[in-house]
This record gives C-alpha cells, structure tokens and sequence, in this order.
C-alpha cells in the first residue's frame, strides 16, 4: 500500500484519513439511487437511457433529478443501446407476456420451496462484463441456483433454473419471482417452468421491493468480492 502510495504521490497518512471517513448523506443516498437505477436498467434489458430510467424512477415516487440519474449512470458505465437497422428477416409470433404478481410483496413463507426468487446483476471482470444470475429460497435465504454468462441471453436464467431444480427436487408446485426481463419471459424459459412444475410470477416492471431478497444478496455480493 506505501509503494502505491509512493507511486500515486499521496500519503499513506491521508489515504488511511480518507479510507476512515464516513460516506456524506449525499453519497448515501447516491448510492441507493443507483441500486434502482441498476435494477431498472437490467430490466430494460440493457437498453433504457437516463431519461427512461428516470421516469422510471419517478413512477416509484423518487424526486432525485434527470441530470443525476444520468451522472450516476455514466459513472457505472450505463451506456443506453443505440439505435440499429433491424435486419430482414420474419419477426412474426405471439410477443411474450408478463406473468401475474400473485406474491404481492409477501415475503415471509412458512416452509422451503414454496417460493424461489431470482434477479440478474452484472459483474466487471478483467475480460470484461459477466452477468450473473442467482435463485434463493425466500424461506432460507439459502442460494441453490446461480449461472454466469457473457450475454444476456434466455440460457442464462434456464440454466440457473436447471440448477436449482436438480438441486432441490420440490414434491410440489413452486413459485418463482422474477423480473419481466426476457430472459424469464421468453418462450423456453417459461415452457421449462411449466415442465417443471413451476409456476412463474413477476412484478410490474421498474418495481424491485418483490426481488428485494436478491438485491440485497447482489449488494453483499459487490461489496465482499466474493
């Protein structure tokens, strides 16, 4: 740490001053603004910009402003999607559909695999962004299911529901709360569920209290580096 130090030309002194102080509320409540802004940005799939993101937030009450929204974000490297030439080809079909919120933000369960949750968060590495999802039990809090992937592709979350499957064999119908992301909405996703015996649930989109389980998880998880 001197050697940085050294090479930085700080002193260790104030580095260790500046390591001890406490965050200012300012960048408390940064912070939790920018866990909604994550969350709603990985809803969209990677795709809203600052504007939509804050209009998402104001639908959750927030009053932070369009300009901080977009500060913190460029901050994060939050980049929106560009705008694209759609290729030719047939895009015909059925559009994919939410599934209903029968959890309605009960989280407290009297027994194991009654109802699984599952998010997705994204993780820098030094080969670049890896997404990660993960399922736990709302009962336990216990992690059974969890897959990593360079895209955010439907396989990423079937994948980690396999996993949890095969891992905990439930003997009865299970609830699984999930975002309206189209990982968990896509057609092969939700024909896997229904094989399995598991019935998809999922919020209204921007709305994050239901999955507040695996946000907390994602925190812990950011914060310790494991």
């Amino acid at each position: 740490m001197r050697h940085l130090c050294q090479t930085l030309k700080v002193h260790p002194s104030g580095y260790y001053a500046w390591l001890a102080k406490a965050q200012c509320a300012r960048a408390k409540e940064d912070q939790r603004l920018l866990g909604l802004i994550k969350h709603a940005w990985l809803e969209s799939g990677g795709v809203y910009g600052y504007r939509k993101i804050h209009d998402d937030l104001r639908e959750l009450g927030e009053t932070c402003g369009r300009n901080r929204v977009g500060r913190l974000m460029q901050v994060e490297a939050l980049r929106t999607q560009a705008a694209y030439r759609r290729r030719p080809g047939f895009y015909g079909g059925k559009p994919t559909a939410a599934s209903p919120n029968h959890l309605a933000r009960q989280s407290k369960v009297s027994e194991p695999n009654m109802v699984w949750v599952t998010d997705i968060t994204y993780i820098r590495t030094y080969e670049g962004w890896l997404y990660l999802v993960v399922l736990l039990d709302l009962f336990s809090r216990q992690v059974f299911g969890w897959s990593m992937k360079p895209k955010m592709c439907s396989d990423l979350a079937i994948d980690a529901m396999l996993m949890a499957v095969w891992r905990r064999e439930p003997q009865h119908q299970v609830m699984i709360h999930s975002g309206q992301g189209s990982q968990f909405s896509s057609p092969d996703c939700q024909s896997f569920l229904k094989a399995n015996s598991v019935i998809s649930n999922m919020s209204r989109r921007g709305i994050c209290h239901d999955n507040a389980v695996a946000e907390n998880f994602f925190q812990l998880l950011k914060q310790e580096r494991i």
